[in-house]
């Protein structure tokens, strides 16, 4: 899978085992700083507090995706909690809106009850790298050879950094950012625009909003009933058709 690996249970430092989710986010807020200034630059730290959702961010050093404390997680973050995956993904590449390429690492650490209690997340912006890659081999192999192995920009810059197997990840600077984000999205995987939308589309919406984490955001059901022009109730009515349904978060 190229650049991109996931390391599946792998241990949790001795220092932090058997430590509740707060004690372990304090211990990760000491390091953002000291850890951002050792990388290579531009590299952006950011510690999520997952008992937080969804102003999770928590610490932060450097300036790549423009957050701050209190915006929320990526949406491949979110998603992955929801689904209960906390394995590590290590050198995984995020596009941001502007065209720039990152090179992300994930790492996701439970308390002492197996819960998501912290991700430690790095964003290295590596657009000069790939544009300096991109420059060497055309000086090294040539126009000609190079139009013959690698015919376009795009494909160089695939070549480069190996895209990452859930896509690119989406970096909100607002709680209300994400939930646009996650119900465009789920209404684009359905596919029907919603005012053609019958219940059975409405359904599935909810049970791709529900998939990617979308009601762990308080009042979430007010915001997909607004989207869907439908009430409150009948959401929490198609989340009891998909899934065991949600708790009442406002």
């Amino acid at each position: 899978m190229g650049a991109r690996s996931i390391i599946d249970g792998a241990p949790v430092p001795k220092r932090l085992q058997g430590m509740d989710a707060e004690s372990i986010n304090c211990v990760l807020e000491f390091l953002v700083s000291p850890l951002q200034a050792a990388v290579p630059q531009p590299t952006e730290v950011v510690l999520h507090d997952l008992q937080r959702i969804p102003n999770t961010v928590r610490a932060i050093a450097g300036v790549v995706t423009g957050r701050g404390i209190g915006d929320p997680p990526t949406d491949k973050l979110l998603e992955r909690v929801a689904a209960g995956d906390l394995s590590h993904e290590i050198g995984y590449r995020s596009n941001l809106p502007d065209g720039r390429i990152l090179q992300s690492t994930t790492i996701i650490y439970t308390d002492k009850d197996g819960r998501a209690a912290a991700a430690l997340c790095l964003n290295t912006d590596v657009s000069a790298w790939t544009t300096m890659r991109a420059s060497m081999d055309r000086f090294v192999l040539g126009h000609e050879i190079l139009s013959q192995t690698q015919p376009s920009s795009a494909n160089q810059q695939s070549i480069a950094m190996p895209l990452s197997g859930n896509g690119s990840e989406y970096f909100p600077h607002s709680v209300e950012d994400l939930s646009d984000r996650l119900i465009d999205a789920a209404i684009t995987a359905v596919g029907i625009p919603v005012a053609r939308m019958r219940k059975e589309h409405k359904v599935d919406v909810v049970a791709e909003l529900n998939r990617r984490g979308f009601f762990m955001i308080k009042q979430a059901a007010e915001t997909a009933a607004a989207a869907l022009g439908v009430t409150r109730f009948t959401i929490y009515n198609y989340l009891n058709e998909v899934s065991d349904g949600p708790e009442d978060s406002t």
